[in-house]
């Protein structure tokens, strides 16, 4: 390779300057590339990011409200956590389809699978409320454990049970909400699940404060009002992409004739259930893994329960783009294995999981930075507020770790392979992560901060997992080819 200098030349021969050439074309894109991927990447983060900018606005709001207060909201959201993810679970194996069917241009495919998440969506809430009617103290007393920290465990216990029974008016429009929002981005119109995000957040949040603090003549209801407030959020949400897709048969030709029938191809059902189920169960198991390693955190006390609710929250901001880098990755490398495009997609998703580990490693240093400026916001004890920065830096330095497992999930979930996601998710959490938390919460007395760490730790394993799954290129399947 010859670089012109001036009027004569120099050759550069140097083998570092080949191999960094090679790197930079192996790993890092063209403006094209960073162009398509800012197209899909930045309404996604825009809503996750104002979502949860507003989430901790509201967890501040409770927060002022006392310690039980926010420890009852948290405990809830645990629970709303586990129906959430399962909700995700279910409508993500039909979104597999939807982002293929997509990528070839079929309205009615994706018709099919809109139907279908819409289905399992209602047969979804009517489980979670029924669950949660029945089943409530139980599963909330699950996480009540009082080491003598100066908090109220009745008092807790009430205000939890009070925001659970509000929240349950909004499973239903937040389970349709998302079977439309996720067909959606899945389509490549991200804009409008994002603008309906953002709308259904500025409501959320000028409820809190009306209803929270009992403002403008309304009534003071503490931790009920928080629960109102995200209902009526939930039904604006809901409102708008239902009204847009309905109303755009150019852009959304699928929601032509939706609701004149729920009549799905039953070889189509069949791929979907055999493809979705582990899916399902996975994302299920997962949340249930999720929840079941924060009560083994919770048998350290109340405190570190209020610690873990400042700290999530936080994390939470800092890991949109996390969050948002797997939804990118599911739709673009959907979309060319829908369209055929075997030889290009895997340069695509090495380039995404740079750039995703990159901008979390950014982000984990970010929070690093300014972890002790939140907790200082809430109306709590000085030693919750210093636990939850400690939380915090830990959960930092395992971002880029936890950015990379989340692409390489999506990867493999986006060719179907979704067993295979199953073992890799779950069936890790719950075979090695869950014993190892549960034997150290019953039985030593390790502290709550060696304790987190130990198991952010075991991601190391599930690393090299991933790194092997992609390498083997197994996830490379166009699905619905037929």
């Amino acid at each position: 390779m010859i670089a012109y200098i001036g009027t004569g030349c120099v050759r550069l021969t140097h083998p570092f300057f080949f191999a960094k050439l090679s790197f930079m074309k192996k790993y890092i894109g063209d403006r094209k590339f960073y162009r398509m991927v800012l197209k899909v990447a930045i309404p996604i983060v825009i809503q996750f990011g104002i979502s949860n900018f507003v989430n901790l606005l509201d967890n501040i709001m409770v927060g002022r409200l006392g310690t039980e207060q926010m420890t009852g909201v948290s405990v809830v959201n645990q629970l709303m956590f586990v129906f959430n993810l399962a909700l995700f679970g279910a409508i993500s194996g039909p979104g597999i389809f939807t982002a293929q069917y997509a990528g070839q241009k079929n309205d009615e495919g994706v018709r099919h699978t809109l139907r279908f998440k819409l289905i399992l969506g209602f047969l979804l809430s009517v489980a979670g409320v029924l669950v949660f009617v029945f089943l409530k103290d139980t599963l909330i007393m699950l996480f009540l454990h009082d080491n003598n920290s100066g908090i109220d465990l009745a008092s807790t216990l009430t205000s939890a049970k009070s925001y659970l029974f509000a929240m349950l008016f909004g499973l239903f429009p937040f389970a349709v909400s998302c079977c439309y929002a996720g067909t959606l981005r899945e389509c490549g119109e991200t804009n409008v699940p994002m603008i309906a995000g953002v709308v259904a957040i500025l409501v959320n949040l000028c409820f809190n404060y009306i209803l929270i603090f009992g403002h403008f003549g309304a009534p003071r209801l503490g931790v009920t009002g928080a629960a109102i407030a995200t209902v009526i959020s939930r039904y604006v949400e809901l409102l708008i992409v239902v009204i847009w897709t309905h109303t755009h048969k150019q852009r959304a030709g699928y929601g032509v004739g939706l609701y004149r029938h729920f009549t799905i191809p039953g070889a189509l059902v069949r791929k979907i259930i055999i493809m979705g189920t582990p899916l399902f169960l996975n994302e299920f198991l997962w949340s249930m893994g999720m929840s079941s390693l924060t009560q083994c955190y919770s048998m350290r006390g109340l405190d570190v329960v209020a610690a873990f609710n400042i700290s999530n929250t936080i994390v939470n901001l800092f890991n949109v783009v996390l969050i948002s880098m797997g939804n990118v990755v599911s739709i673009i490398i959907g979309q060319q294995l829908g369209a055929g495009d075997t030889e290009g997609v895997v340069d695509t998703d090495r380039k995404l999981i740079t750039l995703g580990v990159l901008t979390s490693a950014a982000m984990g240093g970010l929070l690093i930075a300014l972890a002790p400026v939140f907790p200082k916001f809430y109306e709590t004890t000085d030693d919750i507020r210093n636990l939850a920065v400690e939380l915090m830096r830990i959960a930092a330095l395992f971002m880029p770790i936890g950015s990379y497992l989340n692409c390489a999930y999506f990867t493999i979930r986006s060719g179907g392979k979704t067993f295979i996601t199953f073992l890799f998710d779950s069936v890790y959490l719950w075979v090695l992560c869950f014993p190892i938390a549960f034997v150290i919460s019953r039985f030593t007395t390790l502290s709550i901060l060696p304790f987190y760490m130990i198991i952010l730790s075991l991601d190391l394993v599930k690393l090299v997992i991933g790194a092997i799954l992609l390498k083997k290129r197994i996830w490379i399947n166009n699905i619905v080819s037929e």
